[in-house]
């Protein structure tokens, strides 16, 4: 049986707190209200899954109640329960978007019958809006990640890794997305509907990773005050992600390395395996093999998780990518601070494509939302952006690098402006170049130029 949020409304108190007991005999989470204003109060406090309502009631009806409970809370699904006879009402309801109703007196296997089938259609319904909500954002991550030759033949092999259950390796600098990454394959997979659950194994101290992980029983070490669901659980059916493994403490690093092996963990202070059905991809910035020579990670447990194995490359090796990426963040931030940036001028672009970018594309996100901030025309000019930027240091201080070609990187982000705009115009000359600000012959010129290069 599937097990949700019922609120029951009722104005017989009786029959409301005996309908109650029932439904948690059952294993719901139960509320109940007394009349329409109270159910309506409480809808708007907190989330249920079901609602579960009387049609008869003094002051607002049970169909009042529905119209304006689909008003608030179009999510949670309806149930009317109506007197033997009064078909007319349950017709009503159902055509006001309520999706089944039960007679009085109840039929008990009737009830959880309609009640499993409410539950079951609103879930499919909810994964389904999850799962079109997640294939939408998918496009803009790719984008996000770049369309470079080195992103690209990552993101093919992410692509053909996507739609299997092959435990995924992910290296890395710190700041190049590793877990955009991740997500994008959760997104792209048979998965995408279920749980994707990340858990940061540097974040967590060791005394409470193996807990978090898999979870513990009432009583297991001091402070079990409650039985806890770890992370393993929460994502079953889904994705785990396992974002810098290469810090995962030695004990707990057994206890996955037997979960990966049999698909199944022990709470801690159990003693009893449960079954879990989890797809799992690693991240780390670290060099594992190197770990491994010293003793810090297992072997066995390296070759479990480096089933598909993917490297990210860092900005500095992908330049090509940093116009899309700085446009990218440059309409988010300034839609988010209300500013009127919308382009870089050619100067400032320039700049930014030869930073060194220790932080990779985190670091390039701060300074175009830095920049946003601090902008007030449309154009980000090159004194606009941060100074930082302007001496040529990244975050760690580091200069860029010497003889970088200034003229060449201006040239070659002109270049990607103009095929941009042709692509956009289907090719057509004369409205690429008023898009550009330039002539048609200063386009037609251009193009003469880079013809043979």
């Amino acid at each position: 049986m599937i097990h949700g949020s019922i609120l029951v409304v009722d104005d017989e108190s009786t029959q409301r707190e005996t309908l109650a007991g029932v439904l948690r005999q059952w294993g719901h989470a139960v509320a109940t209200a007394g009349d329409a204003d109270e159910a309506l109060a409480q809808l708007g406090d907190r989330p249920f899954d079901l609602m579960l309502t009387d049609l008869r009631m003094p002051g607002r009806s049970g169909l009042a109640l529905l119209a304006e409970s689909r008003r608030l809370r179009p999510d949670v699904a309806v149930v009317v329960v109506t007197a033997y006879g009064t078909v007319e009402g349950a017709v009503e309801a159902m055509q006001q978007g309520a999706v089944d109703f039960v007679g009085k007196p109840l039929d008990l296997d009737r009830l959880a019958l309609v009640i499993e089938r409410a539950l079951k259609m609103r879930r499919l319904v909810h994964e389904n809006e999850v799962l079109r909500r997640r294939l939408a954002e998918t496009a803009v991550t790719t984008r996000l990640l770049g369309s470079s030759a080195a992103m690209a033949e990552v993101l093919g092999r992410a692509g053909r890794a996507a739609d299997t259950d092959a435990t995924v390796l992910i290296r890395g600098e710190s700041g190049t997305g590793k877990e955009l990454l991740a997500r994008s394959i959760h997104d792209l997979s048979p998965r995408a509907a279920a749980p994707f659950v990340a858990v940061n194994c540097a974040a967590l101290p060791e005394a409470l990773l193996e807990s978090e992980l898999f979870g513990h029983l009432r009583g297991s070490f001091t402070g079990a005050e409650q039985e806890r669901r770890g992370r393993v659980l929460q994502a079953d059916g889904g994705t785990l992600f396992l974002d810098e493994i290469g810090d995962l403490a030695a004990a707990v690093q057994v206890k996955l390395l037997r979960f990966l092996q049999e698909r199944e963990i022990t709470p801690v202070g159990g003693d009893h395996a449960v079954p879990v059905n989890v797809r799992v991809v690693a991240a780390t910035h670290r060099d594992l093999r190197a770990r491994i020579g010293d003793g810090a990670f297992r072997e066995d447990l390296y070759f479990r998780l480096n089933v598909v194995e993917l490297v990210l490359p860092a900005l500095r090796e992908r330049r090509e990518d940093i116009p899309e990426l700085a446009a990218h963040f440059l309409t988010r931030y300034a839609r988010r601070y209300a500013r009127p940036a919308r382009a870089f001028s050619a100067e400032a672009m320039a700049l930014l494509m030869t930073h060194p970018y220790a932080g990779n594309v985190r670091e390039l996100e701060n300074i175009v939302e830095q920049t946003v901030v601090m902008t007030r025309g449309e154009v980000v000019e090159r004194d606009d952006l941060p100074s930082a930027v302007l001496a040529g240091r990244g975050a760690d201080g580091a200069s860029a690098a010497p003889g970088a070609d200034l003229a060449a990187t201006l040239e070659a982000f002109e270049r990607r402006l103009v095929q941009d705009a042709l692509a956009a115009c289907d090719g057509n000359q004369s409205e690429a170049a008023r898009r550009l600000g330039l002539t048609e012959s200063g386009l037609r010129y251009k193009l003469g130029k880079w013809k043979d290069r």
